[in-house]
């Protein structure tokens, strides 16, 4: 992996787990499915199959089947599995959590901007893993099946706030990454965008892969030439002249997604210095507005992109679990002034 990639990987928000696929030979001998997958995994143990069995993530012609199922000739296998850990060194560092839920299984916390959520090139230190790994080491008690560290299953940008879960033993890991991947979680978030758009409701779609010209950053591509499908729903909240706060709900989980669906439809987000929506893209020519805009990049000196909303099924009562993250205090300071200067019928700055 390049370093560019890595520096990407760092800073994504695709999800944390693969996906794979084989179909038994017409002449299979008939064989307990966990002693297959080992055969065409190597580097997954029994265990890691038989947890991922256990809940739901190994399908046999797409339908779940437990450890002890016989593969039979022409049987299509599906299997969903978490990412394996970096071997990366995970030094426990006391940054401050702001943590929401908590309990054996899991954790839910707000995630504040400028935090890379794991360890990679040129973020060794200082992540929200290495927070993590300091948290769990100081818990009262541990879960008996803690495996080493806490389990991703989802990112958000560096500089993206919000709402995330964080799987704290390999059951919760598997069940998590299988409800990530089936896209039967609730996510919902909020940005502020360049422009006014022009429907309150809209679709973006288009692939998103690496960049051609920049391996830093995504690009949207036609189907079927690069990057890997991409849906995003969006619904306007508000509209402020020449920036507009939406809603986004996404289909698909890839890196930078909204990012740079919201360039490719001409609609960067607020102050994004990667997307281009850094600099004043709609407005007028005035001095005091260009004062403005600089006095809002100040307060808001990144993205205008907030995981709001995330619900899942807890991976072991079953209990549908639901939680809501107030805007951050930057991008509330932007929306007032941006309230400030629509509602002035002069538009002059105060």
């Amino acid at each position: 992996m390049s370093e560019d990639e890595l520096i990407l990987e760092s800073e994504g928000e695709e999800e944390l787990f693969e996906h794979h696929h084989f179909v038994a030979d017409r002449g299979q001998e008939v064989v307990r499915i966990d002693k297959f997958l080992i055969d065409r995994l190597p580097n997954t143990s029994r265990n890691k199959i038989q947890v991922a069995a256990r809940n739901g993530n190994i399908l046999v012609n797409k339908k779940p089947v437990k450890p002890n199922y016989k593969v039979k000739p022409a049987d299509e296998i599906s299997l969903v599995l978490p990412y394996p850990v970096k071997n990366l060194e995970l030094i426990p560092q006391d940054i401050p959590l702001e943590i929401i839920y908590e309990d054996e299984s899991l954790v839910v916390l707000n995630k504040q901007a400028g935090i890379v959520v794991h360890p990679g090139y040129g973020n060794y230190s200082g992540t929200l893993v290495n927070a993590l790994i300091y948290h769990f080491e100081n818990l009262p008690a541990l879960p008996s099946d803690y495996f080493g560290r806490p389990g991703l299953v989802h990112r958000l940008d560096k500089n993206t706030t919000g709402i995330m879960v964080v799987a704290k033993t390999e059951n919760a890991l598997n069940h998590l990454a299988n409800q990530f991947f089936e896209r039967t979680t609730y996510r919902r978030y909020n940005a502020i965008v360049w422009g006014d758009l022009a429907n309150d409701e809209g679709t973006i779609t288009g692939n998103v892969g690496r960049s051609l010209k920049n391996r830093k950053v995504m690009d949207v591509f036609p189907d079927g030439e690069h990057g890997k499908h991409a849906v995003t729903h969006y619904k306007v909240l508000k509209r402020y002249g020449y920036v507009t706060l939406v809603e986004c709900r996404l289909e698909t989980g890839r890196t930078h997604q909204i990012r740079v669906h919201f360039k490719h439809i001409g609609h960067p987000l607020f102050n994004d210095n990667e997307y281009g929506g850094d600099k004043i893209l709609k407005g007028t020519i005035f001095s005091k507005y260009k004062t403005f805009i600089e006095n809002c990049f100040a307060i808001l000196p990144r993205q205008a992109l907030h995981a709001k909303s995330l619900g899942f099924t807890h991976p072991v009562n079953g209990e549908w679990l639901q939680f809501e993250s107030e805007l951050p205090d930057d991008m509330v300071q932007v929306l007032d002034k941006w309230e400030r200067y629509a509602a002035s019928s002069t538009n002059e700055i105060n």
